[in-house]
């Protein structure tokens, strides 16, 4: 990892060698050069390593939102009407928690803008499920509960899943694991919803809040998931060029959408919880729509 004084640098060379190893060594240099430019570290670094040095959780993610100068209008859409706040959003009272599934058309500030809200909202009774690769952001990592199916922490998996949903906090997750893509009809819209948060929330007895994310990535990177879908390559290449999305979309004000907690006793038998889990999504796209 990074020297001490410095935790929260972005390091490609150390993320190489944790990831893959002595195998790291065959990695090109022009390629290391370019993962370096492609995810700005530079960039990133002169937060990571300046204002955002020594901090950790919500003060973090509010310290990354202002240096790109992010902002978020926050609302609710509950029967149809639309209200500027989180007021009708119940809060934990008599240790309610919740789960808080959204729509991911950035990979980036979505993310952080969702689980500031949730923090303030929560007092930061939150927890992530993420892609692992975030845990090297360490400012971020306390709220995290890094999600690799495969390599080493495979078998780990469903521990840690189960952790969150038993811990005391309201847990946040982007159901379809990837951002989402462009169709054939130009409409930005999330892939197939995994159903995870079905039967955890069944389990665990937790109302789901369903939530919209307004935005949208570039044409470039909706072009190289398109063909990366035609060659049939397994390796997601667009995630490498998330960062790259994040660093364009500086700036702009987003719109986030809470939808009326969805009572986890709607999820019967009636539906399987594949079925449920893209019935919750078509309620998020509502949520814009309406």
């Amino acid at each position: 990892m990074a020297a001490q004084g410095e935790e929260f640098k972005i390091d490609i060379d150390q993320i190489l060698k944790n990831k893959l190893g002595t195998k790291a060594t065959f990695v090109p240099k022009f390629v290391v050069t370019w993962l370096k430019n492609i995810i700005h570290q530079d960039w990133m670094n002169v937060h990571l390593c300046g204002e955002g040095k020594g901090k950790s959780g919500v003060e973090w993610i509010d310290g990354c939102l202002n240096y790109m100068k992010c902002n978020a209008v926050v609302q609710t859409n509950i029967g149809g009407v639309v209200k500027e706040g989180l007021e009708a959003i119940p809060n934990n009272e008599e240790g309610r928690y919740f789960t808080i599934v959204s729509n991911h058309p950035l990979g980036g500030q979505d993310g952080l803008i969702l689980g500031s809200i949730i923090c303030h909202k929560y007092d930061s009774q939150m927890v992530y499920l993420v892609n692992d690769l975030l845990m090297n952001l360490k400012g971020l990592a306390p709220l995290c509960v890094p999600i690799n199916k495969t390599g080493r922490n495979g078998r780990d998996f469903p521990k840690m899943v189960e952790a969150a949903f038993q811990s005391p906090k309201n847990v946040v997750m982007f159901p379809a694991g990837l951002c989402s893509r462009k169709g054939d009809d130009g409409s930005i819209r999330d892939l197939e919803w995994k159903k995870t948060f079905i039967a955890k929330s069944v389990q665990y007895k937790r109302d789901v809040i369903p939530v919209h994310f307004s935005g949208q990535n570039s044409s470039r990177f909706y072009n190289i998931a398109r063909w990366c879908k035609r060659l049939h390559i397994k390796f997601n290449i667009a995630m490498l060029f998330l960062a790259d999305e994040m660093y364009k979309n500086q700036g702009k004000t987003f719109t986030v959408t809470f939808g009326e907690p969805i009572p986890w006793q709607t999820f019967d038998k009636s539906k399987t919880p594949t079925e449920w889990a893209q019935w919750v999504k078509e309620k998020v796209y509502q949520l814009h729509e309406n």
